[in-house]
């Protein structure tokens, strides 16, 4: 979503947050002293304006979320932050989800400065909710898988819908999304084809979507099941036959 840059900007700007807060011996910290930290991750790590973008204390129904994210008016997604110390739990997220349900807001960023998990509230009846990302960023091994999934979260991200960009890349790989790709007819007429040459024999279109439909529905066992290696055949496009003009001319040729 970010470009190669910017991306390396965040990255800069991630490190820089693990190495002040995450790095020390910090093991006890109460909310307020979290919220320093989130203050922090919130503008010099994902770019948001203070005050301006950064609405804290958010009134919610008469109580308060701890940030709503702002720009240009359209509020974007909530932060709730827990203490340092404490583990995130499903209470904590319920109160997250209300808040955004309560609101109108799409999305939940939970966190206590180290852990950090973004949730997708889904208006149905009831309300559901669905994790997107959950990161640890103590681990600084993970520190570019992680700017991979924060980068959605920017200020210059979210300014071009990068959470629906986020959004619709989970939707694409659900086992329902994949299923119905896996079922269509052109899919199936490919591995009809590749079936019946690689067993010399034929199958129908039918048949063939009934086993990819079992595979799909029903626990297979394969205990010396490998997965195969994508290789790419190589193009091979052959080279253009260099002509040499040949002028003719009265009793003969000139090249």
């Amino acid at each position: 979503m970010l470009t190669e840059k910017k991306l390396q900007k965040l990255t800069e700007n991630l490190k820089a947050y693990q190495k002040k807060f995450l790095a020390g011996n910090i093991t006890d910290l109460d909310e307020s002293g979290t919220r320093i930290m989130i203050n922090h991750f919130l503008t010099d790590v994902l770019g948001f304006t203070a005050l301006e973008e950064v609405r804290t204390e958010y009134m919610i129904k008469g109580t308060y979320a701890d940030y709503m994210i702002q720009l240009g008016g359209k509020r974007h997604f909530l932060v709730e932050v827990k203490a340092f110390s404490l583990s995130l739990n499903e209470g904590h997220l319920r109160q997250a989800v209300n808040y955004g349900a309560n609101e109108g807001v799409e999305w939940a960023l939970l966190t206590n400065g180290k852990h950090f998990a973004l949730y997708k509230i889904l208006f149905e009846k009831p309300i559901q909710h669905k994790l997107i990302f959950s990161l640890d960023l103590t681990d600084t091994a993970g520190l570019k898988k992680a700017c991979e999934h924060i980068q959605y979260l920017s200020k210059d991200s979210v300014i071009k819908n990068g959470l629906e960009v986020l959004w619709n890349k989970s939707l694409a790989l659900t086992p329902e999304s994949l299923a119905k790709f896996l079922l269509c007819a052109d899919n199936v007429a490919l591995v009809k084809r590749s079936v019946n040459k690689a067993y010399e024999t034929k199958f129908d279109d039918q048949q063939i979507q009934e086993a990819i439909y079992k595979i799909i529905t029903e626990k297979v066992v394969m205990n010396d099941f490998k997965m195969p290696k994508l290789v790419k055949k190589a193009i091979t496009t052959k080279k253009a036959e260099v002509v040499t003009p040949v002028l003719k001319v009265e009793g003969g040729s000139v090249e």
